[in-house]
This record gives structure tokens, sequence and C-alpha cells, in this order.
């Protein structure tokens, strides 16, 4: 296996901060600043979680961990309007979070209780909750794209200036769907921002092996997209800033948006891949790139919190997911016979009996 390819550099000069290496210049306030900072913590701390729970065999389905790429998922998330929409991928556990849908959901459905948004049918990320403005992942990656600018094609349509955020990995930028979908989103001009996640790895493919493009940026050109940029993924301010500018540029009519976010997966492509194709060095140079060890720094430089501060913010992160984990433990698996409820249209899904909005004739 070839090494990866050294990743490319974001320069960084006096408008970035001397702890964590943080961009200065943004337009989150302080309080604004320790929220997003708190999502990134309770991303990390929900992913342990799951890491754990897969290990005592309570998870039957694949667990993924966004280990090491917080900062892209919450960050970018912080930056959409309530009635916006998130397409998120296996790997946004922290998108999800942010844009509303509680731990204890999400939790639920990993570990397929009836009462979590697929009713116990997934026991993985598979999901999504219209309440909340997300659909949910697909694994054939790129698909999303195309749901997402539909999404908001049919909004737009209807006079509402909502706007969809999707997320797509390095590798699936090389697939026919990735370049069909951004094509159609771009010359519809869909109010559509995708997120180009390069964390170095497409599973086991390091970048240099499936792409020669320096900067998978450069790819928007091709589409007439314009405003396209390759940032620091780990600078969770870097990220806001960019998300923020791309996503009131759809709202306002200019179209798709694309960037491209560096950061790393510091994990396997799911919890059963030990991930020994990844040589040390780069391992290394990462976990020493951790986006919340950054950012943490940073807020303490900026005096907006200190360890004691940070301890206390965790602690309490812990505690309400151990509380979550404990309610979930309590609530019922699926009924075998019930398998087949929700799949036609004449029969409820189990898990939405009482949920008049996706029966509302509005949404279908």
């Amino acid at each position: 296996m070839a090494k990866a390819k050294t990743p490319a550099k974001v320069t960084r000069t006096e408008t970035h901060s001397q702890a964590g290496g943080i961009l200065l210049e943004t337009r989150l306030t302080r309080e604004q600043q320790l929220e997003l900072f708190r999502w990134m913590v309770l991303n990390r701390e929900f992913d342990n979680k799951i890491s754990l729970l897969y290990r005592r065999g309570l998870v039957i389905g694949a667990a993924f961990s966004s280990l090491g790429q917080e900062a892209t998922s919450c960050a970018s998330t912080f930056a959409v309007e309530k009635d916006d929409i998130i397409a998120p991928m296996i790997r946004n556990a922290g998108s999800t979070l942010v844009k509303g849908l509680p731990p204890r959901d999400f939790l639920a459905n990993y570990m397929y209780r009836i009462n979590s948004p697929t009713g116990g049918r997934d026991g993985n990320t598979h999901m999504g909750d219209l309440r909340y403005g997300i659909i949910a992942p697909i694994s054939m990656l790129g698909c999303s794209i195309a749901l997402a600018s539909g999404f908001v094609l049919a909004a737009r349509m209807k006079g509402q200036e909502r706007v969809a955020l999707t997320w797509i990995g390095e590798g699936s930028t090389s697939t026919g769907e990735f370049h069909e979908d951004v094509n159609f989103a771009a010359v519809m001009k869909a109010p559509l921002v995708v997120i180009i996640e390069n964390n170095q790895y497409a599973y086991s493919t390091p970048t240099s092996q499936q792409c020669a493009a320096e900067r998978f940026s450069d790819k928007a050109i091709g589409y007439g997209i314009k405003h396209s940029v390759t940032i620091d993924g780990n600078d969770a301010n870097a990220v806001y800033e960019t998300s923020k500018d791309a996503v009131d540029r759809a709202r306002a009519g200019q179209g798709t948006q694309l960037f491209e976010v560096l950061t790393f997966r510091r994990k396997g492509h799911a919890e059963h891949d030990p991930a020994k194709y990844v040589p040390k060095d780069v391992l290394e140079h990462w976990e020493k790139n951790d986006p919340l060890q950054r950012y943490g720094a940073y807020l303490k430089e900026l005096g907006y919190i200190d360890d004691d501060g940070i301890h206390e913010m965790t602690a309490k992160i812990r505690a309400d997911i151990e509380a979550a984990e404990e309610w979930v433990m309590q609530q019922p698996k699926p009924d075998p016979a019930t398998v087949l409820q929700g799949v036609y249209a004449d029969q409820r899904h189990p898990a939405h009996m009482d949920d008049e909005f996706l029966y509302d004739r509005k949404y279908r």
C-alpha cells in the first residue's frame, strides 16, 4: 500500500490565534463560540459511547466514528438556519445533533429500539427526521446530493428560501453519481452547499491512488461554481465562516456552492476496521491537529473558558449521555411481526403512528 499523499497546506497568517491556530476573524460571539465548542464535545463523547456499546455487543449494526472531524460537522451545521435542510453522511453525527435530533433518539436508533427514528429497523446511522430538517444518510454515496437539491428546488417552487447542506467524501467525488448530481444542481441553480470532506482515505484507499487533483475544490470550476476554496477542516471558526458565506450565497440566489475541508478520519471506516493501512506518522500528525484540543486552546487564550470550565462541560455532557443510555436500555425492541408495517402507504410505520406531519399532504 502506497503511503498517503501529504495533505495540502492551508496558509495561516496573523489572522489566526497563537493557541490552536484558529481563525480570529469570525462573526461568532463569545456565547456562540462556547456553544459550538459544546456541540463538538458532545459529538466526541457521543461517538465514544457508541464505540463502547459496539464492543459490548449492544450495537449490532456498523458503528461509525467521526473522531477528528467534529469541527467539520458541527461548525458547518451551525451556519444553517432552523428551516434549512441537511443531508448528512455516516460520519456526520455532529451535524445531526446540532440540527436538533436528541442524543437519546440517535442512541435508540443505534440500539434498535422501537421508539427510534427508524423504529428499530436500522441499528445504524441511516436515519432522518424531517421535523428537524434531516434527510437520512444513504449508503450509495453521492445520492444525498440529488435528494438535497431536489428538496430545496421544490421549496423554491413554493416560494420558500430554504438552503440544503450536504457532505461528500473525497473518494466519492470520483464517482459518476457525484458528477451527475452536482452538475444537475449547478445547472438548476439549486440553493445547495456541498462540502467535500477530504479525510485522506476512501475506506483504505489514500487520495494519491484515486485522484490526481491537487485540491478537490478545483473540481468546482467544471460545474461553473465560482467560489470554491480549500480550508482547514479542523479549524471550527474557518469551517463556520466558509459555510456561512456559502449558505448566504445560496440563499441569495447565487446557485450551488462547493468547497473542500482538509481533515482526517482518525479511526477506520467503521469500528470493525482497525485501519492498519494508515502510516503511524500520518496518524500522529493528525492527532496533534485535534480539532477539540485546538478550539479549546483558542477559547482559553481568549479567556472565554478555562480548564475547569472544559472539565465541567465535558462531565455534564457525559452524564447526559449516560442518562440517555439508561433510558434507551429500558425501551422495547421492535416486534418481528411488524417488519412489513410502514412499507406501503396504507399502513403507518410503527415508529411514527402519532406523527401527523409525515402523513399531511403538504409533506407528500
